[in-house]
């Protein structure tokens, strides 16, 4: 049983750039984000000031549970972000998602999860500074005493590092325990079937037939469910720090 864990691959490279490549979550995270503006233009095409088609109601529905997000975490005045915040989650989501079709998750490759981090740090860092200003933002890592200056400074850097371990640790994991689902239920085929006698033992042995159903259950959880928790987790952790910033 050989089970093995990879990056995402690489497709191709660019010669005009320096044989710069292209991976699977670079095309993967393109084909993720074409569905999204596929299905909004789908969904907002024709519409009018009363809803009278199924695909307005559902626009609204979606555009009216995000704004309620943005308003009950984060105040009136971030109503603004819901967009951004819409955008953020639909991303996280389907890009975790778009493994149960067979392809490479771009969130399952730390570079996409430390890049949407490092956009949502220098976010949160803006409205420090617009808060405190620069002065006021600088002074803050030396609070409560300069000797902790140091730590504020660790634990500052810690905010983006920890978002993005945190989802690509939580996809990364339910890829790993997919694949030892699989493996262990390979072997307990071959195990268990192979007691049979004769011929049929070693014809059967060969068959995962355990492998069939049981894989399928277990990814509503590993798959369907971790996919929409972490997203929404992640977006939620925007939300609180950008709030937190502008109170400071």
């Amino acid at each position: 049983m050989n089970l093995e864990v990879t990056g995402p691959k690489i497709l191709f490279k660019i010669p005009i750039f320096g044989g710069i490549p292209i991976t699977e979550t670079i095309v993967n995270t393109w084909i993720v984000m074409a569905l999204i503006v596929a299905v909004c233009i789908f969904l907002t095409r024709g519409l009018e000031v009363h809803a009278r088609t199924r695909r307005q109601v559902v626009a609204e529905y979606l555009v009216n549970m995000v704004d309620k997000m943005v308003r009950g975490n984060m105040g009136e005045r971030f109503v603004g972000y819901a967009p951004f915040i819409g955008a953020l989650f639909s991303l996280a989501m389907l890009s975790s998602l778009i493994s149960m079709v067979g392809l490479f998750s771009p969130t399952g490759d730390l570079s996409t999860c430390i890049g949407w981090a490092v956009l949502v740090f220098v976010m949160i860092t803006y409205y420090k500074i617009r808060t405190q200003h620069l002065g006021g933002y600088l002074k803050g890592f030396t609070q409560p005493v300069f000797i902790m200056t140091p730590l504020n400074m660790i634990s500052e850097v810690a905010t983006p590092i920890s978002m993005a371990f945190r989802l690509f640790g939580n996809i990364a994991s339910g890829s790993v325990v997919t694949l030892l689902i699989y493996g262990g239920l390979a072997a307990l085929s071959s195990g268990v079937l192979g007691l049979l006698p004769g011929v049929l033992g070693d014809v059967l042995s060969q068959i995962p037939i355990f492998q069939v159903g049981i894989p399928a259950i277990l990814s509503i959880y590993f798959d369907v469910f971790t996919s929409v928790l972490q997203a929404f987790i992640f977006c939620m952790l925007t939300m609180m720090y950008i709030k937190l910033a502008c109170e400071e």
